[in-house]
C-alpha cells in the first residue's frame, strides 16, 4: 500500500479513484472502466511530475525520511554476492545499527559498511533507527583496516539521521569514536566510495562518508544538523525547520555545486521508494563505475592524494 506525504495529496486522490474503480470493477464484471482508469492515471503521473520537480528543501527532507524507501538491508540483498557480515568492535559490544563485512559486487571482492534503519517498528528498535553508538564507529574502523590490509575497496552507505546521542554512547566515548572512524576513512590507501541513500547526518553520517567519492540519491539530504534541531538553536522554534532546511544547503543539487559531493544519482519520478528496483539497478551500476575508474592502475599514495584534493576543493566556488 502506498503512503503519501503531504504535499503528494494530489496524487493521493487521484490514485485513491483509481483503486476506487478497480474495486468496483471487480464486484461488477459489467463495468467498463479501462479508459476511466487510463485517463486518471496520466493525471496522477502528471501531477506526480510536476510536483517533483520543484521540491522544496523541506520536502526532499520528508522524502528522503519516508518510511517505504529502500534502505541498507534491501540494496544488500540487490547487488551483492557471497556476503559475510563482521559483527562487534572487539572492545565493548555489537551495534545493529551499522552494518560492515564482505562481499561481491558483479563479482569484485568489496568491504561494505552501511547504516540499517530498519523496516518496521521491531527492527528500527533493534537497529535504533540507524543512529550508531560509538562501538558502531569502531567496528567500522575495523573493517577499513581489514579491507585496507588486504587491498579491498570500501563501499559506505549512509542513512542516518545523525550518531546516537544518549548518556551511554557519550560515557563510551561518541565524539572519540566517530573522530577515529573518519581519520581512516581519510587514512587508508584503498579507494572507498559513499552513497548517501537517505538522511546523512552529521557527524553521524562523515564518521563513514569521508571517502575519494560521495555520492547522493536526487532526493536525499546531507546535514550537518537536521533541520529541526538547527531551527530550535538558532530560531528557538522547531517549527521553523522549513526555513532552516532551505538555509542550510542540504540537497544534492546544492551540495554538487559546493562540491561537498561529487555526483546525483537520478531517482524514479516519486522518490526511490516508488521504483526501488530501478534506483537500487543504478546504484549498483554507480558503484561498479567507481571500481573500474580506481583499479590496479592506482597506488595508495595516488588515492590518498585524490581524497586529499577532494577534501580541499570543497567550497572553492564561493571563493
Amino acid at each position: 500500500m502506498q503512503s503519501y506525504l503531504d504535499f503528494e495529496k494530489p496524487v493521493a486522490e487521484l490514485e485513491g479513484k483509481i483503486a476506487e474503480l478497480k474495486s468496483l470493477a471487480q464486484t461488477d464484471q459489467a463495468v467498463s472502466i479501462g479508459d476511466e482508469v487510463s485517463r486518471l492515471q496520466h493525471r496522477a503521473d502528471d501531477a506526480l511530475r510536476d510536483i517533483y520537480k520543484k521540491l522544496t528543501p523541506w520536502q526532499k527532507t520528508q522524502v528522503a525520511r519516508h518510511p517505504m524507501r529502500p534502505h541498507f538491508s534491501n540494496y544488500l540483498k540487490a547487488f551483492v554476492t557471497e556476503w559475510t557480515p563482521l559483527a562487534g568492535d572487539r572492545k565493548f559490544a555489537e551495534d545493529p545499527a551499522i552494518q560492515a563485512g564482505f562481499g561481491r559486487i558483479d563479482g569484485i571482492p568489496v568491504a561494505i559498511i552501511g547504516q540499517e534503519k530498519g523496516n518496521d517498528t521491531e527492527s528500527r528498535l533493534k537497529h535504533n533507527f540507524g543512529m550508531a553508538r560509538p562501538e558502531g564507529y569502531r567496528k567500522a574502523v575495523r573493517i577499513m583496516e581489514m579491507a585496507d590490509r588486504f587491498g579491498i575497496p570500501v563501499i559506505s552507505i549512509v542513512d542516518t539521521a545523525g550518531a546516537y546521542p544518549g548518556i551511554g554512547a557519550e560515557e563510551r566515548g561518541q565524539a572519540e569514536a566517530i573522530a577515529r572512524s573518519t581519520e581512516k576513512c581519510l587514512e587508508i590507501g584503498v579507494p572507498n566510495l559513499s552513497i548517501i541513500i537517505g538522511e546523512g547526518g552529521s557527524g553521524g553520517a562523515i564518521a563513514i562518508a569521508a571517502t575519494n567519492k560521495v555520492l547522493m540519491l536526487e532526493h536525499s539530504v546531507y546535514s550537518v544538523i537536521s533541520p529541526e534541531a538547527g531551527a530550535s538553536i538558532l530560531f528557538r522554534d522547531a517549527g521553523k525547520a522549513q526555513d532552516m532546511a532551505a538555509a542550510q544547503k542540504i540537497t544534492a543539487q546544492d551540495l554538487l555545486a559546493l562540491k561537498v559531493i561529487d555526483g546525483i544519482i537520478e531517482e524514479p519520478v516519486g522518490g526511490a521508494h516508488r521504483n526501488p528496483e530501478k534506483i537500487m539497478a543504478d546504484t549498483r551500476a554507480e558503484i561498479v563505475k567507481f571500481l573500474g575508474e580506481y583499479g590496479d592502475d592506482l597506488g595508495p599514495l595516488e588515492i590518498r592524494e585524490l581524497r586529499r584534493e577532494k577534501f580541499l576543493a570543497i567550497g572553492t566556488t564561493l571563493v
